[in-house]
């Protein structure tokens, strides 16, 4: 958050709703940065919606939406997200546009879910950056936005300053992101439950692409997970998860990639880091402690990951979310 949000208050989310725009993505946006916070004792974010028009016709007429402010609130976000909608041929508005060019110009986070890319694409700030959307506008983002990096095949991309999902659900994924970026692993954990969804799912896991849905007679991976979360201390590894199973190591990835989306040992380290990450915020300064008791071996391995995953250093990560942030040097 710059120093200027830090000052007026809770750093401000601006949704800009256009016509056609997305309900669910809307949704979205409203549960994870909209809502309070009552559980946390504060609130993590200034929400707002605005549109370009008093009356905003959702997508396929499914409703109308009036009464939020005008487009003249987009111009005080910290984070502004973009119209996303499904008729991704058509121009969107030059007054969207210009507003999405003005905030990126002062510096505000950009985020678009879904096809929200090709508002970003259009608006002329995603040339030579790295972005995604559902990967059934693949090739229509291509053809029309060849300077921009597309990656159609993950769930969402951080490129630092700008930000885009892929299809639906990708949104509360890369929405989680955020707020673990903002506020760190252990509030995001809190927003999660609220929401009954995974915690965390990596950026860079593939997106669900045309498959017909397998015929699964198996039970819920969830005993497994609940089983291994509660030993991550140990000397885990996917054989044992299969042994717990009852299963062999190539169904329990079978099973994992099914219900997932994951692969059993990705899914492991994701768990272990985000253990790690809560024991820091919770104020454990030893390196070596916090490597060990969330199974990741070493303070090397620990720093090597975060570093890879996270973009910060344990140090780095203590001073912008621990408990005495700001007191002092943390060790390692």
């Amino acid at each position: 958050m710059t120093q200027e949000s830090s000052q007026r208050g809770p750093h401000r989310v601006v949704v800009i709703v256009d016509e056609n725009s997305n309900p669910f993505e809307l949704g979205c946006a409203t549960e994870i940065f909209g809502l309070r916070r009552p559980e946390l004792g504060r609130d993590l974010y200034d929400f707002r919606l605005c549109s370009p028009k008093p009356r905003t016709l959702m997508r396929d007429g499914f409703f109308t939406l009036a009464g939020v402010a005008d487009l003249e609130a987009a111009e005080s976000a910290d984070t502004l997200i973009v119209p996303n909608r499904p008729d991704v041929e058509v121009p969107r508005r030059a007054a969207v546009l210009a507003a999405v060019r003005r905030a990126h110009a002062r510096g505000a986070r950009l985020v678009g879910f879904c096809s929200g890319a090709f508002t970003l694409a259009e608006a002329g700030v995603l040339d030579g950056r790295r972005a995604t959307a559902h990967w059934q506008w693949a090739d229509a983002f291509r053809a029309r936005f060849p300077a921009v990096r597309l990656e159609p095949d993950v769930l969402f991309v951080d490129d630092g300053d700008i930000l885009t999902s892929a299809g639906s659900a990708a949104a509360l994924d890369l929405g989680l992101h955020l707020v673990r970026r903002d506020h760190g692993a252990e509030v995001a954990n809190s927003v999660s439950r609220r929401l009954v969804f995974a915690a965390h799912r990596d950026g860079g896991q593939r997106q669900f692409v045309e498959r017909p849905v397998p015929e699964v007679t198996e039970e819920s991976l969830a005993p497994v997970l609940a089983w291994a979360q509660e030993r991550l201390d140990a000397p885990l590894a996917v054989a044992d998860l299969a042994a717990r199973a009852a299963v062999s190591p190539a169904t329990l990835h079978r099973r994992f990639r099914a219900e997932l989306g994951t692969t059993p040992l990705a899914w492991l380290t994701g768990e272990r880091l985000a253990l790690a990450c809560r024991l820091i915020e919770r104020g454990e300064p030893r390196l070596e402690i916090v490597a060990r008791r969330s199974g990741l071996g070493t303070a090397a391995n620990l720093r090597a990951l975060m570093r890879r995953e996270i973009g910060l250093t344990p140090v780095a990560y203590r001073r912008r979310f621990g408990p005495s942030a700001g007191e002092g040097p943390v060790a390692g």
